[in-house]
């Protein structure tokens, strides 16, 4: 067949337009992928679906959305978390480990993180409850902070959270409760008084189980009842920058992670607690668990001043994920 010159045009437009077709969808499959430099430590690989330390998801964990928050809303998501002192309540009736209180404005969302504030408020309204501390009893009260507590509770799993601790004479903690138990994930101290051991506190995750069940050997009859306790030092001042913190919570086993790493005492064993006295076929934290961040004063450590507050514990995102 013989084709003549305008056909010929015409057969050259249609090419042009098909290769231009062809080369705008390989763009547009092209322009959602995002290569990434493993080598690049300003933008590492990171998968936020799974654990810092496990990215490859060896552990098959699945994230519960009921209790993990980004705190990227600009306020607090109260149907997931209570604010401890709001219209007055107060769960467990913990006000605050005197001198100081817990202050329901203290609990704020700011710049996609959740901030636990420590004041200075001698106006505040003080409860009328005192309390024996350290062989003194306070008599001043001027400091104020503040708890958020999970309105649900889970059993075992992977809690992650990234932090940076207050640098002032007060706890920035995550820990948890559940019926006649407690699981101190960290408590960590920013600036504690100075002496021999400041510069541990400042690098310190003070990890606790506690019982509160009167019948379990650990119970004393002061009601503190440690069944476990444990110092794990960070390479870095907790209050400096913000750092990942893991904790594997199984039946028989808690890990502490540091930045994706395990700790090298970050495992503590199911048979290390038992062998120490308790029931051998319970584990302490064999619980289901609420989880609470909160600042408190701790007279051992010194107490902040005027000059020293506010400053703010700050919590960039929490994450639980589980795999049952």
């Amino acid at each position: 067949m013989k084709i003549n010159n305008k056909t010929q045009l015409w057969l050259l437009v249609l090419l042009i337009i098909i290769v231009n077709i062809s080369c705008s969808n390989n763009d547009e499959s092209n322009s959602d992928v995002e290569e990434i430099d493993p080598d690049d430590t300003d933008n590492p690989v990171d998968n936020p679906n799974f654990p810092l330390s496990d990215q490859d998801n060896t552990g098959n964990w699945v994230l519960n959305s009921e209790i993990s928050d980004e705190f990227d809303t600009g306020s607090l998501d109260e149907d997931k978390w209570q604010i401890q002192g709001k219209d007055g309540v107060y769960k467990s009736n913990f006000v605050g480990r005197h001198p100081s209180q817990f202050s329901p404005n203290n609990a704020i969302v700011e710049d996609g993180k959740l901030k636990i504030l420590t004041k200075w408020e001698p106006d505040f309204p003080f409860s009328d409850a005192t309390r024996e501390q350290c062989g003194e009893t306070y008599s001043y009260e001027n400091i104020t902070t503040a708890a958020v507590i999970s309105r649900k509770q889970f059993q075992y799993g992977y809690m992650e959270i990234r932090s940076k601790s207050a640098k002032a004479r007060i706890t920035s903690s995550f820990w948890t409760t559940g019926f006649q138990s407690e699981l101190d994930m960290f408590e960590m101290f920013g600036d504690p008084k100075p002496g021999e051991t400041s510069l541990d506190w400042q690098k310190r995750l003070k990890f606790n189980m506690i019982s509160w069940n009167p019948d379990n050997p650990y119970y004393l009859p002061d009601g503190n009842g440690p069944a476990h306790t444990r110092n794990i030092q960070a390479e870095n001042n907790t209050a400096d920058d913000f750092h990942v913190y893991g904790f594997e919570w199984t039946a028989d086993f808690i890990k502490v992670y540091i930045d994706g790493e395990l700790h090298p005492l970050g495992t503590i064993l199911k048979s290390q607690v038992t062998n120490n006295g308790a029931d051998p076929d319970r584990w302490v934290t064999d619980v289901a668990y609420w989880i609470w961040f909160d600042s408190e004063t701790f007279c051992f450590l010194g107490l902040p001043e005027a000059a020293d507050l506010p400053v703010a514990y700050e919590i960039d995102y929490v994450r639980i994920w589980q795999n049952n």
